[in-house]
């Protein structure tokens, strides 16, 4: 390959990330939680982090669970996002969808009552956690294998 092939690949790259990067964001926008969702989610963060490091931490669980959740916290932990954090509204909205797309997976195979058995907040948060992630914090869920 040549000089000018590279540089035509590396571009070509370039732009469809930068493609795929816009395309995520308007799907935030249009789809990511409005302002009231948004607050409560800002609210219930600290308590939800403090959620995904108990149960990434609980042997108990299957390995695809724990590991699900450590990659979890190593995005969150991270100094870049895929919508940089200063702006508004959206900015955090990226970090939300992904952590309740995660949770409610967890849930799936955890159960719900083990995810509330590892809840450190309040009740009321609790039912702001199941709300957000559309989740039914009322119901009794059986655990399953990985």
């Amino acid at each position: 390959m040549t000089g000018s092939v590279w540089w035509d690949l590396l571009i070509g790259v370039i732009a469809a990330l930068v493609v795929i990067w816009a395309a995520l964001v308007i799907a935030l926008v249009v789809l990511g939680p409005r302002g009231g969702a948004l607050t409560a989610a800002l609210r219930i963060l600290p308590d939800v982090l403090r959620l995904i490091r108990r149960l990434a931490a609980d042997d108990a669980q299957p390995a695809g669970i724990r590991i699900r959740l450590a990659l979890l916290l190593a995005y969150l932990a991270i100094p870049f996002d895929l919508i940089p954090d200063f702006i508004p509204v959206i900015g955090y909205a990226d970090d939300v969808i992904i952590v309740t797309l995660v949770l409610r997976g967890v849930v799936r195979r955890a159960g719900i009552d083990v995810v509330r058995s590892k809840w450190p907040g309040t009740d009321d948060g609790f039912a702001a956690l199941c709300s957000l992630t559309g989740l039914d914090g009322s119901r009794r869920s059986t655990s399953t294998t990985d």
